[in-house]
């Protein structure tokens, strides 16, 4: 049996119900919209936003919030990467994780929830990753950004259907794992979908899955035909993968929270041949700019 979206437990915000929230007309909305102001994602046409999301967005423009003024949580938010979880482990850092898509990081990052948060977030625009969405999210706040890896990413298919599936037109007729609104998984296959002119109705959506991990599960276990995932993770599982995408996973990291020890610890793993042996071992993964600083805010 599939389902789609609509099991969410998150509620999605039409255009006139987001204008009836903020009290401002519909036209606003979709200028908030473009500029990438206000989580949002494109889905047939229509533009949603995830409630819970826009709540935490709203309360980030409270001024004076009695919040701002404590430290930071030792939490790591944002994507799930297998060698991030792993690495963070490894260090013996101390950093707990809570790790639920790329938007719900950076949204949790700017609401000080965390210290970091895993970001893979395309801007379609500038053909870049990850930049534009933490200047417009953090603007005024002390945070630096740092290369990680870059992954490959595409689609993980049951071996079985490894022929059949070669291309993002081939899943058309196909069950599909899909990841959640707002995850970085999520907006970049919806952007391939635009570009391949390709209907979301025309693919039966099974249900959400909430980690990367998740979604090449339900592939490998024969309940879905394919989704949209990590090269690695396709590998560990013996099934077929079809290269996409090489995209860029980044470190968002809060400025003062980088040179306290539980970070700087986690840091200098980064640069040991421990690390780099082990990312050796995944498919699709190049880590040799791991810990570089690529933006400062």
């Amino acid at each position: 049996m599939t389902n789609t979206d609509t099991s969410l437990t998150d509620r999605y915000l039409t255009v006139p119900e987001l204008a009836a929230l903020l009290r401002i007309k519909d036209r606003k909305v979709y200028d908030l919209a473009a500029s990438g102001s206000v989580p949002c994602s494109k889905v047939t046409g229509k533009l949603l936003f995830p409630e819970k999301a826009v709540l935490r967005w709203l309360e980030r423009g409270q001024s004076g919030s009695a919040q701002a003024q404590g430290p930071r949580p030792a939490v790591f938010l944002g994507s799930h990467d297998p060698l991030l979880d792993w690495a963070l482990r490894q260090s013996e850092c101390g950093i707990a994780t809570f790790f639920d898509g790329s938007q719900d990081g950076l949204d949790r990052f700017a609401a000080r929830e965390g210290v970091a948060a895993g970001l893979h977030m395309f801007d379609a625009p500038t053909r870049d990753w990850n930049v534009r969405a933490v200047d417009e999210a953090c603007s005024g706040t002390a945070v630096v950004l740092l290369s990680f890896a870059t992954r490959q990413r595409g689609l993980v298919v049951r071996p079985d259907l490894a022929p059949q599936i070669t291309s993002m037109e081939d899943l058309t007729g196909r069950t599909f794992t899909p990841r959640q609104v707002g995850a970085g998984t999520r907006t970049l296959f919806d952007h391939l979908l635009h570009d391949a002119d390709i209907l979301p109705d025309t693919i039966r959506m099974r249900s959400v899955a909430r980690s990367e991990a998740d979604a090449v599960l339900d592939v490998a276990s024969g309940g879905s035909d394919a989704t949209f995932g990590l090269e690695a993770l396709a590998a560990q599982h013996h099934l077929g993968f079809v290269p996409l995408v090489e995209e860029r996973f980044d470190l968002l990291v809060s400025r003062r929270a980088y040179f306290d020890p539980p970070m700087q610890r986690f840091t200098a793993f980064l640069r040991t041949e421990a690390f780099a042996s082990h990312a050796a071992t995944l498919r699709g993964y190049d880590v040799t700019r791991a810990g570089a600083v690529r933006w400062n805010g």
